[in-house]
C-alpha cells in the first residue's frame, strides 16, 4: 500500500492512500499545531474531500481501533499452525479492577496460563510489557494462550 505524503505549507502534512475497490482515498491531515483530521473523499464526488477534526483522545482511540486488530491478525497468522494457541485482545475498561494497577498485580500468567504480549495504548504498541507496566482504562491487551485460558483472563480483567 503506497501512502502519499503531501506537505501543506502553513498547515502540516496530508497522508492518504487510495481504497482498493473504488476511486476514493482515505487518510489524515497532521496539523502543525498537533491536531489531526480524518479525511476521505466522497463516493459520489472523488474530487471532494471531507475532513473530520479529531481531538487527541479521539485520534488515539481511532488508532487503537485500527491498530489492535492488525496486530492480533498478524499474531494469529504466525500462530495458526500451532494447535491450541490463540490470540485475543482484552480491554481494560473504566473502573475495572486493574485500571491503574500493574500487570504483575493481575498474576495473569500464574492464574490463567495466558501471556500478555503487547498493550495498545493511544495508538502505540508497548511490546512485552514488564510486570511493573501500569494499565489504564482504554488499554487493549494482546494476549496469547489457550481458548480456556483466554476466557479466564477476560473474566479476571473484568471481575478481579
Amino acid at each position: 500500500m503506497n501512502v502519499e505524503v503531501t506537505p501543506l505549507p502553513g498547515i502540516g502534512v496530508r497522508k492518504d492512500f487510495p481504497l482498493q475497490e473504488d476511486r476514493r482515498r482515505i487518510g489524515v491531515v497532521d496539523h502543525r499545531d498537533g491536531t489531526m483530521d480524518l479525511i476521505f473523499t466522497k463516493d459520489s464526488d472523488p474530487d471532494t474531500t471531507v475532513q473530520i477534526p479529531l481531538s487527541g483522545p479521539e485520534a488515539r482511540a481511532l488508532a487503537n481501533l485500527l491498530g489492535a486488530p492488525q496486530l492480533v491478525a498478524q499474531l494469529r497468522e504466525e500462530h495458526r499452525d500451532i494447535e491450541g494457541v490463540n490470540t485475543r485482545t482484552l480491554p481494560i475498561a473504566h473502573g475495572a479492577p486493574y485500571d491503574g494497577r500493574t500487570l504483575g498485580d493481575t498474576e495473569m500468567r500464574t492464574r490463567t496460563s495466558v501471556s500478555i504480549v503487547a498493550v495498545m495504548r493511544a495508538g502505540q504498541v508497548h511490546a512485552s510489557p514488564a510486570p511493573d507496566f501500569v494499565f489504564i482504562a482504554g488499554d487493549l491487551l494482546v494476549a496469547v494462550g489457550t481458548g480456556q485460558g483466554l476466557e479466564a483472563a477476560a473474566v479476571l480483567l473484568t471481575d478481579g
